[in-house]
Parts: structure tokens; sequence; C-alpha cells
């Protein structure tokens, strides 16, 4: 099948003109590592010898630039970091012009962003378009089986009373759907990548729809409290762990694509750089930093203690 990204994961990723006016006249004294740039608006790019490692600002964002970075450092690059930038608009600028050499991606929400309309057939398909649209000093490196994207997510107690598991698919819904009230942001209700396409795709039809909000507390709680026994939860959510929800597998990629991606300014970045990065790439899949992020985000450990332990854990330190 044919997938767009999801419009809505784009908002998730940008906090708008908002956050970029906070940013711009805030100094922000780095998250997680101890050579944070001192403003990460400021232009001031890489010298040709340091790599400069931006995030968006979110938590996940954040952690993924520590790991980018202490990847490198590993090798001996010397690194510095620019972390809780802001929005796409503002950190894709920044790349363009040198002031950022590495910023963690998602393959297809970056592609929306270039080219809204560009069809999402496979991975490779995504990649390629999405290097094509880029600007000329930019380029993607190895996509990580590592996606925080849209799903459809089951509460333990509807997993338990279907005999659910990690491994089923949004298939094995097709008889049960009924039974089940699907919970998600009123959007959900009408597009493709939502309840049309589970329809279409899957023949999936539940029960009702409760409108909630997007992947968030509202949607997580309902879920929790059986409200819904399904819902629209992002796949790298730290709640599924807490929770005990099980994500059910959407082998027909309704969802699109959102591989954790290096996006790099090429000429700022060594071969040795490149290796480094690709190489966590293949280490990385959805169930590690799902991990991850709970430990950041609900057991409050440091991000950059986070990074290292699993580098660590798989031989890249």
């Amino acid at each position: 099948m044919t997938s767009t990204a999801h419009p809505r994961r784009a908002i998730r990723r940008n906090t708008g003109a908002a956050a970029v006016l906070a940013a711009a006249t805030v100094l922000l004294a780095g998250c997680s590592s101890d050579d944070t740039g001192s403003n990460p608006l400021d232009g001031g790019g890489s010298d040709g010898k340091t790599v400069v490692v931006g995030s968006n600002n979110f938590a996940e964002s954040t952690l993924l630039a520590d790991i980018y970075g202490e990847a490198l450092k590993a090798k001996g690059i010397k690194v510095s970091y620019k972390p809780n930038i802001g929005s796409r608009e503002t950190t894709y600028g920044l790349l363009k012009n040198g002031s950022i050499t590495v910023l963690p991606e998602y393959n297809g929400s970056l592609l929306a962003y270039l080219d809204a309309k560009a069809p999402q057939t496979s991975l490779e398909t995504v990649n390629a378009t999405a290097k094509a649209k880029l600007d000329p000093k930019l380029t993607l490196l190895e996509s990580s089986p590592a996606e925080d994207k849209d799903s459809v997510t089951i509460n333990a107690e509807t997993a338990k009373k279907y005999n659910l598991t990690a491994s089923s698919t949004l298939a094995d819904l097709k008889d049960i759907a009924p039974e089940l009230v699907l919970g998600g942001s009123p959007e959900f209700q009408t597009r493709h990548q939502g309840m049309l396409g589970l329809e279409s795709e899957y023949g999936l039809t539940f029960k009702s729809f409760k409108a909630l909000d997007a992947g968030g507390p509202l949607t997580q709680a309902a879920l929790k409290k059986n409200t819904v026994q399904a819902a629209d939860i992002f796949t790298t959510d730290p709640t599924i762990l807490k929770e005990k929800f099980v994500v059910l597998q959407d082998p027909k990629n309704l969802f699109g694509f959102a591989n954790v991606t290096p996006l790099v300014y090429k000429e700022a970045l060594s071969a040795d750089g490149v290796a480094a990065l690709n190489a966590v790439s293949a280490k990385l899949d959805t169930k590690t930093l799902l991990d991850l992020d709970a430990q950041v985000q609900l057991e409050n450990k440091d991000p950059l203690d986070v990074a290292k332990a699993w580098l660590k854990s798989v031989g890249l330190d």
C-alpha cells in the first residue's frame, strides 16, 4: 500500500513559534552534556573540527542526540551539543547553514515536511525520496529499525481477554473490533491513517470511537481505565511499559514510516563519523528505544547516562 506520514506526528514534534521564540531568548545550558553550546540559535556552527549534535525540544530527541554524540566521541571525534532547539523548521535551517552537523530525525516525518504529497511505500523509497528532496549540503545516513509512530495499542485487560501479544497484528482484531471502543484524536476518526485505513486495509469496524487527544494524557488515561480498549498511542511512549499496554503490529504499514535516522551536514562529518552513526542505527530497534525512553521519562535518569550505558552494552563505547 501507499501511505503518507501522519500530519499529526509533525505537530507532536513541532511546538511552533512560541517554542522558537523561547529558545531564541533563553540560554540553554545543556540538559545532558557537559560541552553544550551556549545558545542553540546563535548561528555558531562547527569550527571544522567539532561535530555539533543538535536535538529538537522533546525528551526522545535529546536522548538520541546524546547517543549519537557519545558514539562519535568513542571514535575520537570532538563533539558539542545544541539541545532542545525547537521545531523542525528551525533545526532544518540550522543544518543547512552548517550550525548543526547531526540531528536525530524520523525519515517519514522528514519526507512529509519536505513534500507532504510524496508517497511512502517502503523504507527504501522513503529514504531515497527524502535524500533527493533534501538541501544538497545534507544527507540521511542509515535508518534504524526503531520507529516512533502511531499505533493501535490495547490495554492489558483487553490483551488478556483476547489472548493478544506483542506479536499480534491489527488483522487479529477483525473479529474482536466490534466489541471494542477505539480512542484517539478527533482527526484520527476521519483520516486514512486512522479509522478509515483500519477499515479499508484491515477490515476493522469498532463498536464506537471516543475523541480524546493526540496520544497524550487523555488517551493514556482512558486506555488505562478501560474507558477505551484500544487507542492511538505512539510506539515509544513509556506508558506502554508502565501500564503493560500491547502495541499491535502493522504489517501493511498503514501508519507509514518513522524510522530514527541521522540527518547530517555532509562536509562536517568524517567517514569515521558516518560509520559510527550507522553502527548506532544498526543496533537501535523500537523495543530498545522504548526502554531507553522509559529510563529517562519514568525513572528520571539523566539521558547522557542512559546513552552511555546503552552504547557500552552494545559495544559502541
